[in-house]
């Protein structure tokens, strides 16, 4: 039996969370953003049960914020996987206030793909986009040697994962709503998760800690 810990992290603050403007991979750290991420990484262990990697998002917020946190630890190397990224946005909101008669109309209409698996409004990720890319990160983390792992992602997509660890190829997106709803994610907030192979059993994911704060 071996049992891994996941620290996945979600980016601090930036200057376009703080405008409530639509993000695609661009959008850098605000000042605050810098804090908290500074703050979450002094968080870490840095002697015994010190992590060993840090995987995270292309994006530039979670780039920032892995920079941030690997200075803090003194370690050298961050590895980059798109299976990190923020679900994707319709390429005619990124960029535009969510307060916009038109982005507003879109965002409505992508809420509905929450509860219906298939909806899609027009090239943005949907829920069974989003749904097979936390499948596909979940197997990724399984075949990783290491036992001590921070990934650096984003808060929807963050919730996707959690949500497909406790509901696996059942997760509909209806359930997927509620969790993502009732369960908010902060900037460089952190949940921790634990992965536990098994000789005779099915291995096993458990949600430890979710959204913690300093």
């Amino acid at each position: 039996m071996g049992i891994k810990l996941i620290y996945f992290v979600r980016h601090g603050e930036t200057e376009l969370n703080a405008q409530n403007i639509r993000q695609g991979p661009g959008g850098s750290l605000n000042k605050k953003g810098r804090e908290q991420a500074l703050a979450t990484a002094r968080r870490f262990p840095k002697h015994k049960g010190h992590p060993q990697i840090i995987i995270s998002s292309p994006y530039e917020r979670t780039k920032e914020t892995a920079e941030i946190i690997a200075k803090e630890l003194h370690m050298k190397k961050i590895e980059y996987s798109d299976l990190l990224m923020e679900r994707k946005n319709p390429t005619e909101i990124i960029g535009h206030y969510g307060q916009e008669t038109n982005v507003k109309h879109i965002i409505d209409q992508i809420d509905k793909s929450y509860h219906a698996d298939n909806l899609r409004v027009s090239d943005e990720e949907n829920f069974i986009d989003l749904k097979k890319r936390a499948k596909k990160l979940l197997t990724y983390i399984g075949r990783r040697r290491e036992k001590r792992i921070i990934m650096v992602t984003h808060g929807i997509f963050l919730k996707m994962v959690a949500s497909y660890m406790l509901y696996g190829e059942k997760l509909t997106a209806s359930q997927y709503n509620n969790l993502s709803y009732f369960n908010p994610i902060n900037n460089a907030g952190i949940a921790i998760c634990s992965y536990t192979t098994h000789f005779f059993k099915k291995n096993e994911w458990k949600l430890i800690v979710w959204n913690d704060l300093i």
